[in-house]
């Protein structure tokens, strides 16, 4: 919330207040002192001005790309009822609305996911998790799959129209996987030690889509010291390039809330 300013009247009589109090001596404990001369505001300078904008973006890290998953209805638009299974399987089936390839997965994950109900101990998809992220009043589902070289997929589902639209599908060596409000948030390791990516993926209601809103990389946590581990956006499917394999990849460092089992 912004802070609220106060009317011009009232700044005078403070001001005229304050020229008093410190006329009449007011040199003890507890009186008005100056903090110094404010720094003068700089306005920004763009540099090589001269170049030409780009036109296009140099890489497609599948921000914005959506799906409609086949085959899947949401009774009530509660997707508390849906199989996790289920829909990790239909979506195999499912067809982009643009393509990146980031939304596609190794073959040995889709053999596990395609597996689930023969090998349920090897079955890749996580246990569920709910939170309202676009703010319509209904809860999204929120699933993780682990992949090979530690690697975890996130995939957000949306209730649509009867049906079932996938509003965010990424994949990284994670550290923890949040939900804070209306936000996902991940943090991976980075390639300097001591330090992490924090990205938070947000509801954008005109994309009609989770974005990353907020690209960071901090320092860790003195508690908490990652392994290094360069970040890969490639397309796992390639396996090129391949992380390395001291990248930490415990989902449950940080657990969420809204989970439907409260473990992960």
């Amino acid at each position: 919330m912004r802070p609220h300013r106060a009317p011009a009247a009232t700044r005078t009589v403070v001001s005229a207040v304050a020229a008093l109090t410190l006329l009449s001596g007011c040199g003890t404990a507890g009186g008005l002192r100056s903090a110094g001369e404010a720094p003068s505001a700089v306005e920004p300078k763009s540099l090589w001005p001269e170049l030409p904008p780009a036109s296009s973006a140099p890489y497609d890290y599948g921000e914005g790309e959506t799906a409609r998953i086949p085959g899947i209805r949401v009774t009530g638009g509660d997707v508390r009822r849906l199989d996790p299974v289920t829909v990790t399987q239909a979506g195999l089936e499912a067809k982009t609305d643009r393509d990146s390839g980031l939304d596609e997965l190794p073959d040995s994950t889709v053999r596990q996911i395609k597996a689930c109900r023969t090998a349920p101990d090897d079955c890749p998809v996580l246990p569920p998790y709910y939170r309202d992220l676009t703010g319509d009043g209904r809860d999204e589902l929120v699933l993780g799959i682990r992949m090979p070289d530690r690697q975890l997929a996130v995939r957000v589902y949306m209730p649509d129209g009867g049906g079932l639209t996938r509003i965010m599908s990424t994949y990284d060596a994670v550290i923890s996987v949040e939900l804070a409000g209306r936000d996902l948030i991940m943090r991976a390791p980075s390639v300097i030690p001591g330090y992490e990516y924090r990205t938070a993926w947000s509801w954008d209601d005109r994309q009609r889509a989770m974005l990353p809103t907020r690209d960071e990389i901090l320092r860790t946590p003195e508690h908490r010291k990652a392994p290094g581990h360069r970040r890969t956006p490639t397309n796992p499917a390639t396996g090129m390039p391949a992380p390395s394999a001291d990248a930490s990849s415990d989902p449950g460092a940080s657990t969420p809330s809204g989970s439907a089992t409260g473990t992960r």
